[in-house]
């Protein structure tokens, strides 16, 4: 084997634990909506068992391995993948700005729902996982919900040192998990072999056509068969598309279509059976084992959404959706390993409160579908958009892709309304919370900006006034770095230091650091040196960063200072001195009163400049500049 195929191989491994832990465990509870004790109680029948396992099996090819891998894994951005790069992609193209507001508005609405799906995903995984233990002995049905508490209590407290290690496991363990499913499934399919008309879809097409109001309904079943597909394009940058490609077709979607046909076999020929279908998969002697198995799987699946979690919210915070707040990275070698103690603790209450509030993974479940489905649409249109924008596909063919994706979405999501007060409220609270904060932050982020540019005014032009003060600024010993906020314009510390003090210090550096809308930027890339006149020990210097780099201005100082004689100078020893934003409110009407005290909320609490710019604390001086809201 050569040393690429291993690499693949081992991307392929990998990818097992970390991108398809959730879809891989939705067959604990995915049909538990429609047989479960808490389901709608269809009639144990041929035509209704066959007709929504065909559906689950026909919307998994149609959505996961059509669309997303056929199609939506094929738009990244410089290979990284998810919601947020689909937002990134958007946001850099030319469409008119009212349209390119309204399509990133559908895609922070899908972030928003992507966090509801973060805080139910662990509890409804766990909790089903668990609740096998009432199959096994049901005098152990008390402990469920104690069990279930304590792994989550676990799972979160070990988010701050990281995955690496348990990273390591994830794949073998869910490959052995996939492995387990497929033979339980198997075993049900070879007494009772006439559930492999199943795999055609005729058989989910006469299911609709005798009874349409019940299909309808079992759609907020079958989304849950799909859980975790976007992560299949979140997780892209980390593995590749070819490895998940692999992985999905050779382990992943055959284990899960002889799962599902395997519990539609086991509903039907023992109707009794109506809870934890898939641990009554397999016989008695083994049951413990699979529980176990099944609950470790669930850890390895809640990890891998919260992970994703965490990543999403670093990418929104350089993109600036959300105020900057701290995010550790976990892992010298996998920058994209992070982790947010703020999402971490906010996901940690709602998931706790989501498991005491609903007790069972049947209840749950009504709560996961309009998540879901509404995160899974919002990926549908900006890749329609990226299509015609970016790929400049012809009206035909986005037509065709339109009518037949966006149809089974608009689907899965008017059949999950139908849970609205039945538990589906909570992910939508859930999302309208997180996308009232981003916009608002956006929105007020944008203000404060017109107004900062206002006040600082260009950067050529001050410095044209430094040298024409009388008497002449003073100039002392030593380096100082102003961290500006736009590669043309003064930055308030440098009015602030030169008004007040009327000195500056012999070598001054003004550093701009801006965003892009790539997920990465090459380090030979990230300086942009800017000619000033009058520079006299005056200089310039952009740094560009992607939504997925680590930032830290020092580190880059030291990389690029022999390219430029300006800023040959020891970045340890510098001073560095920035302006923070000191929100004042005013009675103008260019944000709602109520929005504005949540914008000067998340200004006053967000993570400092120097922190967030990895600033040396014993040599930085921050100046909170007032600015109008």
């Amino acid at each position: 084997m050569t040393k690429i195929n291993k690499s693949i191989a081992a991307l392929t491994i990998g990818a097992l634990g970390v991108v398809f832990g959730d879809i891989g465990t939705s067959p604990l509870y995915a049909l538990q909506v429609v047989f479960g004790q808490q389901g709608q109680h269809l009639a144990v029948s041929q035509l209704n068992v066959y007709g929504i396992i065909s559906l689950v099996i026909w919307s998994i090819i149609l959505v996961v391995s059509i669309k997303f891998i056929g199609f939506i894994m094929r738009a990244d951005n410089e290979g990284e993948g998810g919601i947020m790069a689909l937002v990134s992609l958007v946001k850099s193209t030319n469409i008119r700005a009212r349209y390119k507001w309204f399509f990133i508005t559908i895609g922070l609405i899908g972030v928003a729902l992507f966090y509801g799906d973060s805080a139910i995903t662990p509890a409804i995984s766990v909790l089903s996982a668990v609740e096998g233990l009432h199959v096994v002995a049901p005098s152990l049905g008390s402990f469920i919900l104690p069990i279930t508490l304590i792994v989550l209590i676990v799972l979160f407290w070990i988010q701050k040192y990281g995955t690496n290690i348990l990273g390591k496991l994830f794949g073998p363990v869910m490959l052995l998990w996939f492995i387990t499913i497929a033979l339980g499934g198997g075993w049900q399919i070879w007494q009772h072999p006439g559930v492999l008309q199943t795999l055609s879809p005729l058989t989910a097409i006469d299911f609709f056509i005798a009874q349409p109001f019940s299909a309808f309904i079992a759609m907020t079943a079958v989304v849950l068969a799909i859980t975790g597909a976007e992560a299949l394009y979140a997780d892209m940058g980390h593995f590749g598309r070819r490895p998940i490609a692999k992985a999905w077709f050779l382990v992943v979607f055959p284990a899960l279509a002889l799962c599902y046909m395997g519990q539609g076999a086991l509903i039907l020929h023992s109707p009794d059976v109506s809870s934890n279908l898939l641990v009554q998969l397999f016989p008695g002697a083994v049951q413990i084992p699979v529980v176990i198995l099944a609950t470790i799987a669930t850890i390895v699946a809640s990890q891998s959404v919260i992970s994703g979690a965490f990543s999403l919210t670093k990418q929104a915070v350089q993109l600036g959706f959300l105020p900057k707040m701290l995010v550790k990275h976990t892992s010298d070698r996998a920058i994209g390993q992070v982790y947010v103690p703020l999402i971490n603790s906010i996901l940690f209450v709602s998931v706790i409160l989501l498991v005491i509030l609903f007790g069972s993974s049947d209840k749950l479940a009504n709560a996961y579908g309009i998540a879901v489905s509404g995160t899974l649409a919002a990926d549908t249109i900006l890749f329609l958009v990226v299509l015609r924008t970016i790929w400049r596909r012809s009206k035909t063919e986005l037509a065709v892709l339109a009518v037949i994706f966006l149809s089974v979405d608009l689907l899965f999501i008017s059949s999950n309304l139908t849970k609205i007060f039945h538990g589906g409220l909570f992910p939508v609270i859930i999302g309208v919370f997180a996308f009232l904060i981003m916009s608002t932050w956006l929105k007020g982020g944008k203000i404060v900006d017109a107004e900062r540019i206002q006040m600082e005014g260009p950067l050529q032009g001050f410095i044209d006034k430094i040298h024409a003060m009388k008497p002449a600024v003073k100039r002392v010993p030593g380096a100082a770095v102003f961290i500006g906020h736009h590669s043309t314009l003064a930055p308030l510390a440098l009015h602030a230091t030169v008004e007040e003090f009327h000195e500056l210090p012999e070598k001054v550096v003004i550093v701009s650091v801006h965003l892009t809308t790539a997920a990465h930027v090459p380090k030979e890339e990230r300086a942009v040196f800017e000619d000033l006149t009058f520079r006299d020990g005056i200089s310039h210097v952009t740094l560009s960063y992607g939504f997925h780099d680590s930032i830290n201005i020092p580190k880059a100082l030291k990389a690029i200072r022999r390219l430029n004689g300006e800023l040959d100078f020891n970045p340890d020893t510098a001073t560095y001195i920035v302006s923070s934003n000191n929100v004042v409110y005013t009675k103008r009407r260019n944000l709602a009163r109520w929005r504005k005290s949540i914008y000067g909320f998340m200004s006053k609490n967000a993570m400092s400049v120097s922190d967030y710019y990895k600033l040396p604390i014993e040599r930085t001086e921050e100046m909170r500049i007032s600015i109008k809201l």
